[in-house]
This record gives structure tokens, C-alpha cells and sequence, in this order.
């Protein structure tokens, strides 16, 4: 039996091939009208070269659908092409998936019950700066914001197809907050006692112990992962020789599909190494060796089948449950995640050293968020070495 023929309007498996000027990047597009053409690209590297491809079938894609969009075209009919080709892009890795969700939702509830049934020419700046607006005071700056994003990138659909001239969102009055401000609360994080005091509660909670969560949070503790960083761990990831874990992707919650691990919230925050402290070493390596034989691709915290845990569900029937319990119901993962960073930031670690270790690609946001880059260091283990021995020490060692 043959190969079956690609659907009308699109691309098949992009292959690379090195070559003498660095990689070709390669796919069929089958139009239309049913012929086939080869896109071919070549680029310095893999990853130029395929994204270069892709480029080149968003091209295609654009000048034949200038026949389908014209001025006469629906919102709501263009608005479904373009989340369907965002869509697809998602899932090839390039967007994340939870932004497709994002959009879509936004578009369902928002942009669709007011400019649907609209003409693309009849969508100008004042209508999409009016919804913009009542958005805005009615519900959220962004909520705003997100309303501007998808009427903005269906317009560029439009006019990438040739069937508007201009993008009417660029004219559109800037959106900013309308209510009083108030004062910027100061990141909060627990001190050195309280994270000790913290941590005897969660070995003495016989719920929170059932549940894995001594061992979860003293991860996060450790490594100033986020919690969807920290549930996408693999073990893998945990190199105990060289002390240090490997930041290999971020756990999502995409419609339809689950839990996801994608590469990460930023190109800073994918594929970073974190230096471990001995104590969490001794954690880990423990709690594998209990596991026995362990997969190397699946989660180092799983759930009852063996996969990703469901951050909502281990929030809400354990997390809060053992926070009120005891007493500390303002301490979120996001608590701990600040705490790393206010502990280190005493300890004399600079913010940019900091800022690698938490993944942010700007220091300030560090400084300004969660304190009250590439460089490879040890003190960072070494200071939670020194701030979490105790109990702990004796209990791994």
C-alpha cells in the first residue's frame, strides 16, 4: 500500500540533512490543487534551517489563501484560520500549547460575540478600541490585553493574505490599569526559622508525608523551580555525581491533550543546570533507590499510575489542606520559589547569579520581584547545605 497523499494545503515531516554550507531543511507542501512542490532551505544550523522552511510555507499558505480572504471575509471564518495555523505551530513546538488555549478561549468568550459576524473591512480602530476599552473597565487589564493580542494577529492574518491594508489594532488608545493604585505589596518569603519550622510541620503531618509532599517541597526548596519545573523533573535529569540537576522542561495543562512538558517558560529558564545541595542529593538519591529499577524518561514525583502529578488536584486536596493545618496558609510553591532567592540574596549570591538559578532572563526582575545568569557556581548548594542541615543531615546521611 502507498504512502498516503498529504492533505490539501500541507506540509509533511521536515527532514535535515548537514551539508557543506551547514544543514538543508527540507518538506513537501502539497497545494490546493492537489500538486506537490519541495521547499527546500539551507541555514547555518538545524534549527534556522527548519524554521526557515516553516517561513517559507506560511509564504505559500499566505498567497493562496489571498484568493479565500478578501475585504468581504468574515472575522469569525479568517479568526478560525489563523488559530487553526497557531494551532499547528504549537504543536510543532513552536508556541505553547496553554497559549493556544489562552487565545482560544479569549476568542470564544470575547473578540467572537462582538466582531464575528463583522466584515474584515468594517473592523476599525475605534469598534476594536472600544471593546478593547469596555474590556478593560469591565473585567481586566488582562483580560484587555489578551482581547488586543487576538484581534491584532488575525488582522496581520488578513493582511498577510492581501485582503486588508493595515493592521487597525496599532491605532488603537494605550491600555492601561483604571483603577486606583495601590501600594506594591513586598515579595514575601519565610525566613531561615520559619523554612526550618516549615519543614519539622510537613515530617510530623502523617497526611502531608502519605502524600509525598516533605519530599516535593524540600525539591522546590532546593532548586527555586517553579512548581511545573519541579513536576516535569525526569530522573534524567538528577545527575548525583556532579550535584546538580538539569532544568529539562515545564509541566503544562493543555486542553484536550493533559499534562505536557514543554522546554520551559523562557529561553533562559530551558535546559538550565542548578547545583544541588548535599542534603537534597542525599534526598533524591534515597528516594530512588527505594523506587528500585526507575525509568530515567518518567517524573521524579508521580501520581498513583505513574505519571505527571496534576498540579490543581495536589493543590487543592493537599497542598491547602496541610497549609491551614499548619498555619502557614500564605506560604504557596511560589513562596518557596522567593524564599531560594531572599536566602541566597543574604548569603551574598549577586542577583545575576540569582537570576540563572531561577531562570529569569532579566536580573531586575529578580531584584524587583523575588528579592525583599549563565555562570556556574557551588554556593548556592553550599548556603541551603549550611541553612538546612539539622534534622536533615542526619536523616540522609
Amino acid at each position: 500500500m502507498g504512502r498516503l497523499a498529504l492533505p490539501l494545503g500541507s506540509m509533511g515531516e521536515i527532514r535535515v540533512k548537514e551539508v557543506s554550507a551547514g544543514w538543508t531543511a527540507r518538506c513537501k507542501y502539497r497545494h490546493e490543487d492537489g500538486s506537490y512542490i519541495d521547499v527546500r532551505r539551507t541555514r547555518k544550523n538545524k534549527e534556522q534551517a527548519k524554521q526557515a522552511v516553516r517561513d517559507a510555507v506560511k509564504n505559500i499558505t499566505s498567497r493562496s489563501l489571498s484568493a479565500q480572504i478578501t475585504a468581504q471575509s468574515l472575522f469569525s471564518d479568517v479568526a478560525e484560520m489563523w488559530l487553526g495555523e497557531f494551532r499547528t505551530d504549537a504543536e510543532n513546538g513552536i508556541y505553547s500549547l496553554s497559549s493556544v488555549d489562552t487565545y482560544s478561549d479569549t476568542y470564544r468568550n470575547h473578540v467572537k460575540p462582538q466582531l464575528g459576524n463583522l466584515r474584515l473591512f468594517e473592523v476599525k480602530t475605534p469598534v476594536v478600541n472600544a471593546l478593547c476599552q469596555s474590556k478593560l473597565k469591565a473585567n481586566s487589564l488582562s483580560l484587555a490585553k489578551h482581547v488586543k493580542a487576538v484581534i491584532s494577529n488575525v488582522m496581520t492574518y488578513a493582511v498577510q493574505a492581501g485582503a486588508v491594508e493595515e493592521n487597525p489594532v496599532r491605532q488603537i488608545a494605550p491600555l492601561t490599569e483604571r483603577r486606583a493604585k495601590t501600594k506594591k505589596k513586598k515579595p514575601r518569603a519565610l525566613t531561615a526559622d520559619e523554612l526550618m519550622d516549615f519543614l519539622g510541620k510537613l515530617d510530623a503531618d502523617e497526611q502531608a508525608r502519605g502524600k509525598d509532599l516533605p519530599d516535593l517541597v524540600r525539591f522546590v526548596t532546593a532548586t527555586g523551580e517553579r512548581a511545573g519545573e519541579a513536576l516535569g523533573a525526569h530522573w534524567e535529569d538528577f545527575d548525583a555525581e556532579a550535584q546538580k540537576l538539569r532544568m529539562g522542561g515545564n509541566l503544562i495543562q493543555a486542553r484536550g491533550k493533559g499534562a505536557v512538558r514543554n522546554k520551559g517558560k523562557s529561553e533562559t529558564s530551558a535546559e538550565r543546570d542548578i547545583p544541588l545541595p548535599s542534603w537534597a542529593v542525599a534526598m533524591l538519591t534515597e528516594r530512588r533507590a527505594k523506587l528500585g529499577q526507575v525509568d530515567p524518561g518518567k517524573p521524579v514525583f508521580t501520581n498513583s499510575r505513574g505519571g505527571y502529578l496534576n498540579f490543581a488536584n495536589l493543590t487543592n486536596r493537599v497542598w491547602l489542606p496541610f497549609r491551614k493545618r499548619a498555619g502557614y496558609e500564605w506560604v504557596t510553591f511560589h513562596t518557596l520559589r522567593k524564599t531560594f532567592a531572599t536566602l541566597l540574596d543574604g548569603a551574598g549570591l549577586t542577583a545575576r547569579e540569582i537570576a540563572d538559578l531561577l531562570g529569569h532572563s532579566n536580573p531586575w526582575t529578580t531584584l524587583n520581584t523575588y528579592m525583599g545568569r549563565g555562570q556556574e557556581t557551588r554556593r548556592s548548594a553550599d548556603v541551603l547545605d549550611e541553612l538546612v542541615r539539622s534534622d536533615d543531615e542526619q536523616k540522609w546521611q
